[in-house]
């Protein structure tokens, strides 16, 4: 944004509207922020608005997006500027910005795919790699990265409920949302529910019994480095009786 204004300024532009901003890059369809910007461009044809963007690797995560994101720039009769690259319309100009772009998908997926490297590897050597389940935190420790510790009091709500499921306390899956819903703290959805899915994902990670996998990756059950909520057998006995073997 600072670099985008003080391209504005040194070019003697307004600036009109605030950035619009998306949290992730992706296509046309599914970024609010990009289509936000194209309503006020529509809104504001007359006006002949430059589009300013940091770098040309900011407006999308692949060439076939870039380009039917320049399309629909251009329709909404916006003009696309960036300082690190400039933006023409003969083939000397075209070519570049599509290698540039190019460049740009190249160097996205290699970051993916080292970035998928490093988490099998740390999912190998019995860490987990992905998002915080709940009841756990993350905390960063010398030597080993980022590892899961228990979470009070959701570990011991969670806890209390795998147990009780284990052991017959509670019958169905119902009793076991019904406990969960009787504490205020445990996370709900984004409409402040708590859903039957939560619930049946809960009863299923393996990561509670102190265990990690990944079979989309192809790395086998193992025993993970952090602590376990619940045994491995209590694990078991919750997975018999989803099963019916119970």
């Amino acid at each position: 944004e600072t670099r985008c204004r003080e391209y504005a300024r040194m070019r003697g532009y307004t600036v009109i509207h605030e950035p619009f901003v998306d949290d992730a890059s992706g296509s046309l369809v599914d970024r609010k922020g990009m289509r936000a910007m194209l309503a006020f461009l529509r809104k504001n044809r007359a006006l002949k608005i430059r589009v300013l963007i940091d770098d040309i690797s900011r407006l999308a995560r692949g060439m076939k997006a870039h380009i039917e994101l320049r399309a629909a720039i251009s329709l909404a009769g916006g003009e696309l500027e960036s300082p690190t690259v400039e933006f023409g319309e003969d083939a000397d100009s075209e070519l570049q910005e599509y290698i540039l772009a190019t460049v740009a998908q190249h160097q996205r997926r290699k970051n993916a795919e080292q970035t998928k490297a490093r988490m099998r590897a740390r999912v190998m050597n019995g860490y987990w790699p992905f998002a915080c389940p709940v009841g756990y935190r993350y905390e960063k420790q010398d030597g080993r990265g980022k590892m899961l510790v228990p979470h009070e009091p959701l570990a011991s709500i969670i806890r209390e409920a795998l147990e009780g499921f284990a052991s017959g306390r509670f019958e169905t899956q119902s009793e076991v949302k019904r406990f969960l819903e009787s504490f205020p703290e445990y996370p709900r959805d984004s409409k402040g529910e708590l859903r039957f899915q939560q619930v049946t994902n809960l009863l299923t990670r393996v990561v509670y019994a102190g265990y990690v996998q990944a079979p989309e990756w192809d790395v086998a059950l193992r025993k993970g480095n952090h602590e376990a909520l619940i045994s491995f057998e209590t694990f078991q006995k919750i997975q018999d009786r989803i099963a019916g073997k119970a």
